[in-house]
């Protein structure tokens, strides 16, 4: 499964997370979602919009509301947000990610206050820093599955879906992709999921399959740059 597709889903499924993440947010704002009753978009809507002549596609936007006042115009405390999720080395981000901000600017003039996020593991926002934080929120423990050691992924995985049951959807694909060479029932037991319940879930059962599937076009890619490299070597 295509990591920065799954940081995708997730600000998809719970858009007011960006909130907490924007430069200033010291405390997570009230409403933010952690109960399942309240899937955490009462403050933001996202959308991946493509842009217009040279079809940029942003990886994500984050939209202030109608209800805030600040739907169209965004304001100092709910900025519209260009996400950008960078989990692979790219010496032309910070080129592409400025021409596409501005060309998003020049197409929306009535955004006045915007910023722009860059999720990457290290740098910036740094997930691994975030990880070693202590009592961490679980929605903000969410962002860290890429980057924890596997041994604390039981713990986190248990803490965020006891808070956010509906989020099984994302915590289990990316389990999938962290532990490969464990079976479905196996990854359950790691997320204190039981199977009888995702047996029901559809969604469940799609995610499953589909990052299984990743998996295995992953696994062929990598033979086959070690069998060219092996080729070259002779």
């Amino acid at each position: 499964m295509n990591t920065d597709r799954w940081y995708y889903q997730v600000f998809k499924g719970v858009p007011d997370l960006i909130r907490a993440l924007l430069p200033g947010a010291a405390v997570i704002p009230a409403g933010l979602g952690l109960d399942a009753a309240e899937p955490g978009d009462r403050l933001y809507r996202f959308a991946a919009l493509e842009l217009k002549e040279l079809s940029h596609r942003l990886d994500g936007m984050q939209w202030p509301r109608e209800s805030t006042g600040w739907g169209k115009t965004g304001s100092p405390e709910l900025p519209v947000v260009v996400l950008e999720v960078q989990m692979q080395s790219d010496a032309g981000c910070h080129h592409r990610l400025a021409a596409q901000t501005y060309r998003f600017l020049q197409q929306h003039p009535a955004v006045r206050h915007w910023a722009v996020l860059v999720i990457t593991p290290q740098q910036r926002l740094s997930l691994e820093e975030l990880s070693r934080r202590p009592r961490l929120d679980p929605l903000l423990n969410l962002l860290t599955l890429p980057v924890r050691p596997e041994g604390e992924l039981a713990v986190s995985s248990r803490q965020i879906l006891s808070c956010r049951p509906d989020l099984g959807t994302v915590v289990l694909p990316m389990l999938i992709q962290r532990f490969p060479e464990l079976n479905e029932e196996e990854i359950m037991v790691i997320a204190g999921i039981p199977r009888e319940e995702i047996r029901q879930t559809r969604a469940v059962q799609e995610w499953l399959a589909e990052g299984r599937q990743e998996g295995r076009r992953e696994g062929c890619q990598e033979g086959r740059q070690e069998g060219r490299q092996e080729a070259a070597a002779v």
